[in-house]
């Protein structure tokens, strides 16, 4: 028996949980689930343009940068002006799933798969984006490697508007909507990794990318 099977076994155990009386007791999980309360916050406007609004001033104010385009399209034009305004190598690590677009047109260099130390730039989606906290969504699955976000120096995100919800509530919502159950890794990333641990002075990128850059899709 693995160990996680003993602890596992060990708590139903102790919840007097067996085949017999699991599905009343997932039931009953459930309904308490069901008649969660949320509890008091933020009034963010639902609006469309609104949301954006909110999701750039947030995200800027957690040092991330923003530019805009229409569609997907357009993204690896405006991730080759971004990359080369830091003088950045013209190569990148991607989210499978936007392997698509055309980055060779753009002059960068992608490899399709998930992140290594020695990777400067990972690019990825987002499964949404939190305009209350400017927060962005990211959830784990073989297109949409987690290492992407996490560990090159510099993070570059493709948001599109359409997925721009007001708080993490809706976030969940959306996620046990669409995906049925969360998957194995859900990260939220708000602008670039920081610690204030030494001296209380604010220190980017001390366990994550220290450059987060929003690309906003307004027509998707």
């Amino acid at each position: 028996m693995s160990s996680r099977a003993d602890i596992l076994g060990r708590v139903r155990a102790k919840l007097n949980r067996n085949a017999a009386n699991a599905a009343v007791g997932r039931a009953a999980i459930e309904a308490t689930l069901a008649a969660r309360v949320q509890g008091p916050r933020p009034a963010v406007d639902p609006q469309k343009s609104a949301l954006a609004a909110r999701l750039i001033e947030k995200s800027l104010a957690y040092s991330s940068t923003v530019d805009q385009v229409a569609t997907a399209a357009e993204a690896p034009a405006a991730v080759a002006r971004y990359m080369a305004g830091l003088k950045l190598p013209m190569k990148a690590v991607v989210w499978p799933k936007l392997a698509g677009l055309d980055w060779p047109t753009a002059g960068i260099a992608v490899e399709a798969r998930g992140a290594m130390d020695s990777d400067l730039v990972g690019i990825t989606g987002c499964f949404c984006a939190i305009a209350e906290t400017g927060t962005l969504m990211l959830c784990g699955s073989p297109d949409s490697p987690a290492t992407v976000s996490l560990l090159p120096e510099t993070h570059i995100a493709l948001v599109p508007a359409s997925r721009i919800v007001a708080g993490m509530e809706e976030g969940f919502e959306l996620a046990r909507a669409e995906l049925g159950r969360l998957p194995r890794a859900v990260n939220f990333v708000s602008g670039p990794s920081r610690t204030g641990d030494i001296e209380q002075t604010i220190v980017l990128g001390a366990h994550g990318p220290y450059r987060v850059h929003l690309i906003l899709l307004t027509a998707e």
